[in-house]
């Protein structure tokens, strides 16, 4: 009759077998203190050796084996995690400020994610530098609007599909297309006192001061796909499509109408094609005054007064002063 090891050896009560990770080592259910683990693992890994040379050699070599991977399994955090979540264990992941918990833990509890993914996600994110969302949608472990759905619950944000929406053409005519595009947002219309507004990320209190201060109301954020909120822009944006209220406001000035202009923010677009006209304007004044100089200056002035032959004097004194300003205003941009 084969012997029972786990009774005999460990003491353990009848029932299953193998037994568990925390049974086996003799630790309360779900203990936490790995060191404990790493003590009670010592202790029974002395006291099986000791039946090593005799009868029951190749039990014990087993039952060495079943310990080892016990103890390696309760003192790595991920995979103690999971053994316990295995178990029946209910971990409270809820950040300790927010009350939140992390997107992951909703597409795992919904069996869209396993563990391995989890970890897969994590360490690809911590070496690119994206974010879990992107990330788990880079890696094509999620659909773009099942990550998106996701972050909305992470974040306490309802998710929207914009397929679905029609915006209000009088709250988008308030909101500069400058401005969405900075945020990448989209507004949709105003609904029960706030201004409904469709994000990709929770919005900063630039957004949220833009916001009151144009409509005199707090912003209500809703959570929609980057690739949506960019078609709804390029779509409800297009150049020319609506007329547009001012870009920026100043503290005070939405309500009253007074007070000088903000300057307008031009867009990483307008930027890139300003300093392409600011570059061939500077060359254009340089190879205009040496055409000048070359074929009129010179054989009417130049050549009466002596100067030296094929020096662009206007080129030299006008030109390049002249770009120079065009470079400062138009291409060397903050």
């Amino acid at each position: 009759m084969a012997i029972d090891v786990y009774k005999e050896w460990l003491g353990i009560p009848e029932g299953p077998r193998p037994p568990d990770h925390y049974q086996l080592l003799r630790l309360p259910q779900f203990e936490d203190d790995a060191e404990k683990v790493r003590k009670n693992y010592k202790k029974l890994n002395a006291h099986v050796r000791k039946y090593a040379t005799g009868q029951y050699s190749n039990e014990s070599q087993s039952l060495l084996n079943e310990l080892a991977k016990a103890m390696l399994c309760l003192t790595d955090e991920e995979s103690k995690q999971e053994y316990d979540q295995s178990l029946g264990r209910v971990i409270d992941d809820r950040d300790a400020t927010t009350g939140r918990r992390p997107m992951m833990s909703y597409l795992q509890d919904d069996g869209i994610l396993t563990a391995e993914q989890i970890r897969e996600a994590k360490n690809h994110s911590d070496r690119s530098g994206l974010s879990i969302r992107d990330t788990l949608v880079q890696l094509k472990l999620v659909e773009p609007d099942v990550a998106a759905r996701a972050f909305a619950r992470e974040l306490g944000r309802p998710y929207v599909d914009l397929a679905d929406m029609l915006p209000d053409d009088s709250v988008m005519d308030m909101v500069p297309r400058s401005v969405v595009r900075r945020h990448v947002c989209l507004p949709l219309f105003i609904d029960h006192g706030g201004v409904l507004v469709a994000c990709t990320e929770e919005p900063d209190s630039e957004l949220e001061d833009e916001i009151r201060l144009r409509f005199s109301l707090p912003i209500r954020p809703v959570i929609a796909t980057p690739l949506s909120i960019n078609q709804g822009i390029a779509k409800y944006y297009a150049a020319g499509m609506r007329k547009e209220a001012s870009e920026a406001f100043k503290p005070g000035a939405a309500s009253t109408g007074s007070g000088p202009a903000k300057k307008a923010v031009l867009t990483e677009e307008e930027k890139a094609q300003q300093r392409q006209y600011g570059i061939l304007g500077m060359c254009w004044v340089v190879i205009g005054m040496i055409l000048l100089d070359t074929f009129f200056l010179y054989d009417l002035i130049y050549k009466r007064l002596k100067l030296p032959e094929l020096i662009p004097f206007s080129a030299i004194f006008i030109g390049l002063p002249l770009a120079g300003l065009i470079y400062l205003k138009y291409v060397k941009q903050k």
